[in-house]
């Protein structure tokens, strides 16, 4: 059985012992239930990951020792999931996924066929559960790097990353393209945008498609918004080489 990953700042990671505390720390201590002996791994979300042995509580938490560091390279090519805001709790169950998956960025993105709107306090609420969700997932699946979750973006800001990506896609249940079968660059940024649950309007896609963006479909069946994007980024990771 794997040891579990907790987050702590990299300075902490530097010294020889890491206490955990907080809201890391009472997770340990409280809910894994760690005992002196058990092993557990400490990240910075940034690459780095110590190897840790619990030697027995802190204030608030755990004392581990560090036995070994590694430094895990940033993923290549990195993958971005533009994701249209879904109702209700679809939007973290989408995070939760791509995250699991291994999306390295995530950018909710303000169609004009959501029916959420983030704006002001329940805007910043929203965003806080995205990457509250992101982070609580990195840890579950063991990732060395945290997956960024960016300020809402407009359909104009969507086209700028479009035309920045090494190869860009929009998921579209009709386009004659399979992303299975789409080639890809062996380096850079591979960028999914999936629209909402009333789809993507044809002017959003005539500006997508301007900015450089290929139209593709996953298969036979249409899936959710909400699961969607996790599907596609398995895709590219597969075919890519990180899988």
């Amino acid at each position: 059985m794997q040891p579990p990953v907790f987050l702590a700042d990299r300075a902490q990671l530097e010294a020889d012992v890491v206490v955990l505390s907080g809201a890391e720390g009472r997770h340990a201590a409280a809910v894994r239930r760690l005992r002196p002996g058990e092993r557990a791994d400490v990240a910075d979300g940034a690459g780095l990951v110590a190897e840790c042995v619990v030697t027995g509580p802190a204030a608030g938490g755990l004392e581990l020792t560090v036995r070994a560091r590694r430094e895990v390279p940033r993923p290549d090519p990195a993958v971005t999931v533009v994701q249209a805001i879904p109702k209700g709790d679809r939007g973290e169950l989408a995070v939760e996924e791509m995250t699991e998956v291994g999306v390295d960025r995530i950018v909710p993105w303000t169609a004009a066929r959501c029916v959420p709107v983030w704006r002001g306090a329940r805007g910043e609420r929203s965003l806080a559960k995205w990457r509250l969700t992101a982070r609580e997932a990195a840890k579950q699946s063991r990732r060395a790097w945290l997956p960024e979750v960016t300020e809402p973006a407009s359909a104009g800001r969507v086209a700028q990353l479009i035309a920045g990506a090494a190869c860009a896609v929009v998921l579209e249940p009709d386009a004659a393209v399979r992303l299975g079968r789409l080639g890809l660059p062996g380096s850079g940024e591979l960028l999914v945008v999936v629209g909402p649950e009333g789809g993507i309007t044809g002017e959003e896609s005539a500006a997508f498609r301007a900015a450089g963006a290929t139209a593709c479909r996953l298969g036979p069946t249409v899936l959710r918004t909400s699961t969607a994007g996790a599907v596609a980024a398995a895709i590219l990771l597969s075919r890519s080489g990180r899988w």
